[in-house]
Order: C-alpha cells, then structure tokens, then sequence
C-alpha cells in the first residue's frame, strides 16, 4: 500500500468501507463558506445516471480547489456520491418524516436502481466508475413505514433508507454491489485506486 487518500466525502459508512480495503484516508470536507448542498441541485430531465456523475464530478472539482487552498500535502482525492431511482425518478434525501415515508412507500413492493459514481484525482490525472445495482423491496404496511422513519434512520440517506439497517428485512433480492448500494463500490474503487499505486 503506498501513502494516503483525500476522502471529500462525510459519510461514516465511505470511511468504513475503505478502512475494509485498508486505505488510510484523511478528510477533506468543505468549509463553512462553501454551499455543498448547492452542488446537488437536479438539472430538468436529467437521467439518474448522468446525474450522479455530474454530482461527483463537481464534488471532485471542489475538492481539489479546496486542496490547493488549503495548501496541503499533495495526495489523491476521492469523491462519491449515491443516487436511488425508480425509473427517471430520483429520490434524495428526504427533507422531512413525510417525504421519508412517501419515498418508502414508492420503493414497497418495487425494484429500483441505486447508482454510485466514485471518482479519484490527483494534480495529472483523474478516473472514474460508475455502479449500478438492482434492490427489490418487498410490500409493505403504512405501520411497517412509519416505525422505520420513527429510528430517524432515513434521514441523510439517498432514498429516506439504509441497507444496513433494519430496512435489511425488507429487501428481498440484490443484483450488484452491496458496498456499492452503501456508498462506495469496492471493485470498482479497488480498480481506480490501483492506478495511483495503491495494491490490493
């Protein structure tokens, strides 16, 4: 293994994944000037796929400004970012326990696509995957629903859930990744960082 990561992204489960590839990692997060969030807005008709991809190809980019402005010791970059969709239909992050539950009962009983892009850069060079798994969600009740908003576990998740939280019982078939529908594809990972020396 050869030196460290940038890892501009907050998410604990992206650390714990790369600590599963034993990747040593220091955060780059953004700063209170920077909106983040602004970086995730939807663009009108635009595919799940091609969205994702945008989104961390602007997260790379901010996080290389923030980087250089920062003056710190030169080392590769990841970003990622994780989108559910049922057909064109992209569901972020719930903004409330009403629109959590609205997004569980469109995914009950369906499948739908999560798509994580995951990107790596350094100062000459910069490489890109891009996911896509199946999950299929068995029905569920309006009381099953609430019970899971009511542990606050869909807030801060693309698609108002977790796959390793309880909402684990109700996914009856995965066709993919399961560290991908987490946040992070570790073959895919594995394969971009081997291009920047690090060995698996």
């Amino acid at each position: 293994m050869t030196g460290f990561l940038y890892l501009a992204s907050q998410s604990p489960r992206r650390r714990q994944l790369l600590d599963q590839l034993g990747v040593p990692q220091e955060l780059l997060l953004p700063g209170a000037d920077e909106d983040a969030e602004a970086l995730e807005a939807v663009q009108p008709g635009e595919p799940p796929e091609t969205y994702c991809a945008r989104v961390t190809t602007a997260k790379l980019d901010a996080a290389l400004a923030r980087l250089a402005a920062r003056g710190l010791p030169p080392a590769p970059v990841l970003c990622a970012d994780t989108t559910v969709a049922i057909d064109d239909l992209i569901l972020g992050k719930p903004v409330d326990a009403t629109d959590a539950a609205r997004t569980l009962a469109l995914l009950a009983g369906r499948t739908h696509r999560v798509i994580t892009a995951v990107t790596v850069a350094d100062a000459t060079r910069r490489v890109a995957a891009l996911n896509v798994s199946q999950v299929e969600f068995a029905p569920l009740s309006a009381a099953q629903i609430a019970r899971y908003v009511d542990t606050g576990e869909p807030f801060g998740k693309a698609g108002s859930y977790a796959i390793q939280s309880q909402a684990a019982a109700w996914i009856v078939k995965i066709a993919g990744s399961y560290s991908g529908i987490m946040g992070l594809p570790l073959f895919e990972t594995a394969q971009l960082l081997d291009k920047f020396g690090f060995e698996f």
